[in-house]
């Protein structure tokens, strides 16, 4: 690895946190109306939207109502049952997460036919007489007046009553903090306003779950989240939960620990409780349900076993071996690094030889690109899958028209967008789920990639393609946990130490501008930055500021924005499109994004437009460019982790600058700093209805 500048290029590298993708998510909270014609964002989360309500309508086709059990099933009716026996004096409230039996899960359902999607032109804004009467209620308390439109978008059309009745709702807005909620309900309620009324109690319960959701939690551990809610200031934890359980704010469950062989015949298994919220459970309920689908199925070879043998047999090693694993199963797990991607194209030219109708889906437009260039035909990104704006569209019971669907980029999958994927399988269709199980999870709420690994309920086969070269060597050190000292002869890797902000900064714009197009040969147009987070004096925020300046100056005359400039487009949380700004006029903001021409709106580009010369790891996940640098200024240490130096490291193809300064932060967090852990429910669903794998 050269210590030299090729004619002064470099490069660095940080982490991204959880956090990012929180800021990344407000181009889904903006509540304005669109333009008249249906843009790709709409499209794809009315279809979300749609989707979710038919999850509930199935989960309610496949069980009787259970009383008090508000939606749930098993033993989080059977607790929160009990919670609402002490409301009603039956129960004394020291038992309440005590007494509740584990119940037998239900086995894997049948399939249930599903209806046909109907996307809706455009979703509904609020009313203007609706936004007026909570812009009052807001300047009645104080609260900031450009708030109104999103709040009755999130609030409903009697938003300013419920502001009235409960002003703790404001949390409920995003970027409302509970400080801020406690200031206008002081001055809507006066000395009635105070840390032990109920209703502060129930919306912190809720604001924190939407909180750890940002962070990747699908629920919480009961313990957790009290000792979250007293930070809070909440006096009676324990009572806050069981109010919100009451009303319906949250769900709450008893999930069994360990395996069911481990206590003795007098013993119960221990279990956790854990407290989450309706959307997340409901997905995740739909995901096990729609894996356990998949799984027990064995899909009918028929007369093409031979074929499906022959097509294995013409393929190399582990190509051969996805093949044959897809062949005789409903889900298989493929996982691999770049050079990988070979194998999921050999299994599609297999399954199009065969007759069969199979697609592949990637993270964003820039991966389509990438692999159907190897591919040809069939690939589609995931999200335009889903929204019927890319793909083989659906069949009349509404599912999608296929028989086989690689999902690539798969740790990116969120559970929500997990359990859309598998809802809108028909029966008999195969999944192969493929990924770098080395990269950051998903921006959303879930790590299901690394959960079904973990879980082992389905055939998982390991790529043996190494990807090439000091990069490849590089990386591939890094996934196990060793920053190598590699050999690059081409000045493929160069570190280029730092000693403060103002030096990375301008070493970094120095690289992207000069050095590495006169030393490597790539243009600044096809250069990536890549940094820990947006804030700070080297973030994407800074960092962008400086690329601009040098490399498309300009007044900024469209929200900032001038022809030319690279942008980072956000049409829903978790999702980055990398893209360049091609013309501003009454229409909105005319962009270019992975092939696509995409116009935002004026009243949404602030919030779903940055510039984009400048990444966070979280952003630049699913894309890979010729060079790239990554910046690690000093104060990235507590950002860095294995995945995110991973990530970062390796969307580079043929040259990585790293500027370096961390010192010895970096090595370290390669060695033992793992993935920060998440709280998910999906083993615990998937392992009554789909037994492990053996070995």
């Amino acid at each position: 690895m050269s210590t030299e500048p090729p004619e002064t290029t470099e490069d660095a590298e940080p982490e991204g946190a959880p956090a990012e993708g929180a800021q990344d998510s407000r181009a889904a909270q903006d509540s304005e109306a669109a333009a008249a014609q249906v843009s790709e964002a709409e499209a794809e989360l009315a279809a979300q939207r749609l989707e979710r309500e038919r999850i509930e309508q199935r989960k309610a086709q496949r069980q009787a109502p259970i009383e008090a059990g508000a939606k749930l099933s098993g033993r989080a009716a059977d607790l929160l049952a009990a919670v609402r026996a002490v409301e009603s004096g039956e129960k004394p409230a020291a038992t309440v997460f005590e007494e509740a039996r584990p119940a037998p899960r239900r086995p894997a359902p049948e399939p249930v036919r599903r209806q046909p999607v109907a996307v809706p032109a455009e979703a509904a804004a609020p009313a203007a007489d609706a936004v007026e009467a909570v812009r009052g209620v807001l300047a009645q308390g104080g609260a900031p007046q450009g708030l109104a439109a999103q709040a009755a978008a999130v609030l409903g059309e009697d938003g300013a009553e419920v502001l009235r009745a409960d002003p703790w709702q404001l949390l409920r807005v995003a970027g409302v903090r509970p400080e801020q909620a406690d200031g206008f309900a002081r001055a809507l309620l006066g000395a009635g306003a105070g840390p032990d009324d109920e209703r502060r109690g129930r919306a912190v319960t809720v604001w924190l779950l939407e909180q750890a959701a940002l962070a990747g939690h699908t629920a919480l551990d009961l313990p957790a989240l009290a000792a979250a809610l007293g930070r809070q200031g909440v006096p009676d934890a324990e009572d806050a939960v069981q109010n919100a359980i009451s009303e319906g704010d949250v769900l709450v469950f008893q999930d069994a620990i360990g395996e069911a062989g481990d206590a003795q015949e007098d013993e119960e298994r221990p279990v956790r409780v854990l407290v989450g919220l309706e959307r997340y459970a409901l997905a995740e309920e739909s995901l096990a349900d729609g894996l356990a689908r998949l799984v027990n199925s064995v899909p009918e070879r028929g007369d093409a076993g031979e074929e499906w043998e022959r097509a294995a047999a013409s393929a190399a090693g582990s190509a051969a071996e996805l093949i044959r694993a897809v062949a005789g199963h409903g889900l298989v797990l493929h996982t691999g690094g770049e050079a990988s991607l070979a194998e999921p194209a050999a299994l599609l030219d297999a399954a199009h030889g065969l007759g069969l109708r199979a697609w592949a889906a990637t993270h964003g437009p820039v991966g389509r690109a990438r692999f159907a260039a190897a591919k040809g035909s069939g690939v589609a990104t995931v999200a335009g899958l889903l929204s019927g704006a890319e793909g083989p569209g659906r069949d009349a019971d509404g599912a999608l028209d296929l028989d086989l669907l690689v999902v690539l980029d798969a740790p990116q999958l969120d559970v929500e967008t997990a359990a859309l994927v598998t809802e809108s399988l028909p029966d008999g269709a195969r999944l192969v789920l493929a990924g770098d199980p080395n990269v950051l999870w998903s921006v959303g709420p879930g790590r299901v990639f690394a959960d079904l690994l973990a879980a082992r309920v389905c055939p998982q086969i390991a790529s043996r393609r190494p990807d090439p070269g000091p990069l490849g060597e590089l990386v591939s050190g890094i996934g196990v946990g060793e920053l190598y000292q590699v050999e690059a002869p081409g000045k493929e890797v160069v570190i280029v130490p730092v000693r403060d902000a103002g030096e990375a900064v301008h070493r970094t714009v120095q690289l992207v501008a000069d050095s590495v197009p006169r030393a490597i040969g790539v243009p600044a147009e096809e250069t990536q930055v890549i940094t820990p987070g947006h804030g700070g004096a080297v973030g994407t925020r800074a960092l962008n500021a400086a690329l601009k300046e040098r490399l498309n100056p300009g007044p900024g005359r469209f929200g900032g924005f001038d022809p030319g400039d690279r942008i980072a487009y956000s049409p829903a949380p978790g999702r980055t499109l990398p893209g360049r700004v091609v013309t501003a006029d009454g229409e909105g903001l005319h962009l270019a994004c992975g092939g696509e021409e995409i116009v935002v709106p004026r009243e949404r580009v602030e919030q779903s437009v940055r510039h984009g010369w400048a990444l966070t790891a979280h952003q630049a996940v699913g894309c890979r460019w010729p060079a790239v640098v990554v910046v690690l200024p000093g104060d990235a240490t507590q950002a860095l982790s294995r995945p995110w130096v991973y990530t970062a490291f390796s969307r580079a193809d043929r040259h990585l600058s790293v500027v370096h300064g961390v010192e010895q932060a970096l090595p370290r967090a390669v060695a033992e700093v793992a993935a920060k852990p998440r709280t998910t429910r999906l083993p615990v669903l998937l392992a009554p209805q789909v037994p492990a794998l053996d070995g």
